[in-house]
């Protein structure tokens, strides 16, 4: 694989720090110190920053394309995304004008992530019904493509009013990429490929290689609608540190933490430690070392074909110092390393 086919970046939900002394940042706090990381992220070489899209106590990344706006004032090579936009709450309209103006501020740096949603807080929120999960979304992400790929838009459907003639401002001066993002059902892998657009895989759990099927479907799929090869990315979980202990040690507690609530939410078991260091080991998750991480995320690309790696770096309650650092040598240790690996 060229070295230039495999890009890195850093997803993140917004999710609230603690300072030196353990205190919980506030949400005006936690929202500026998001802007200081995507800066940070351009500065160790990072190829994008993403901001996802949750309704949920302690996450503030309800409004990411503002956020991006104020990254995109002080940087100048990063590109600035989602890690998956709610489409099927949304207004395709909408997020067309918020995202057709960000590319404009930042000179054609915009991108989006767009998905159905693993966490469904938003369907009540705006109204919307869940029977129409599926639904909403394959007819919004239609009309979103229509939108950015013609420049004057006729459209009739039943989730929101008919466009007629519609052209909308700003305009895009240059193209906004738009990948579809999937937790792993097969036909949203299919729709993505029938829509021409680029796949990004979310993956949380389990090991990396029970996606290859997806993978090879996404493919198929490409070539019998007669679509060129696209990219598929990855979005997973971890932290880097000096040391695979210290890691460890900083992510392990959290994690478990993170998925009790999570699994409690649900219904499910509440996960051990023991599955944190198997996730660690032969799951999902990238935490260690630089060189740890590094060795895994090489295997990673290889066995799934992937030009794209997002890392989730952020996790309730971590310290800002660990986030900082985290990124620093995802960026300027990790990414290298793994363009060395691969190019061997």
């Amino acid at each position: 694989m060229a070295q230039h086919q495999v890009e890195f970046g850093l997803d993140s939900f917004g999710e609230v720090a603690v300072d030196a002394s353990g205190q919980a940042l506030s949400p005006a706090q936690t929202v500026r110190l998001l802007v200081e990381e995507g800066v940070l992220a351009e500065k160790v070489g990072l190829d994008f920053y993403n901001i996802g899209e949750h309704y949920k106590p302690d996450f503030v990344d309800t409004a990411g394309h503002v956020i991006l706006g104020a990254i995109a004032g002080r940087t100048k090579r990063i590109r600035l995304g989602t890690s998956v936009l709610v489409l099927s709450t949304r207004d395709p309209v909408r997020v067309f004008h918020d995202f057709s103006t960000l590319n404009a501020i930042s000179h054609g740096r915009a991108e989006l992530v767009v998905g159905r949603a693993s966490q469904t807080e938003s369907f009540p929120l705006f109204g919307f019904d869940l029977a129409d999960y599926d639904s909403l979304f394959a007819e919004k992400l239609e009309l979103l493509m229509k939108l950015i790929r013609e420049g004057v838009v006729t459209w009739e459907g039943k989730s929101r009013a008919n466009l007629t003639n519609a052209s909308l401002m700003p305009a895009l001066e240059t193209p906004l990429t738009t990948w579809v993002g999937i937790g792993g059902n097969p036909q949203s892998v299919v729709r993505a490929a029938s829509q021409g657009l680029p796949l990004m895989i979310a993956i949380i759990g389990g090991a990396h290689r029970r996606f290859l099927p997806l993978v090879d479907l996404y493919e198929k799929a490409l070539g019998q609608l007669g679509h060129p090869r696209l990219p598929v990315g990855v979005h997973s979980l971890g932290l880097v540190a000096r040391t695979d202990g210290e890691a460890m040690d900083r992510y392990g507690p959290r994690w478990v933490a993170a998925f009790s609530a999570h699994a409690a939410a649900r219904g499910y078991p509440p996960p051990q430690p023991r599955q944190f260091e198997a996730e660690v080991v032969d799951g999902s998750l990238f935490v260690g070392s630089p060189e740890t991480v590094a060795q895994k995320l090489a295997k990673t690309i290889r066995d799934l074909r992937i030009g794209r790696f997002d890392l989730k770096y952020d996790l309730m309650h971590m310290p800002v110092e660990h986030r900082a650092e985290s990124i620093r040598l995802f960026g300027s240790e990790v990414a290298p390393r793994v363009r060395e690996l691969l190019s061997k």
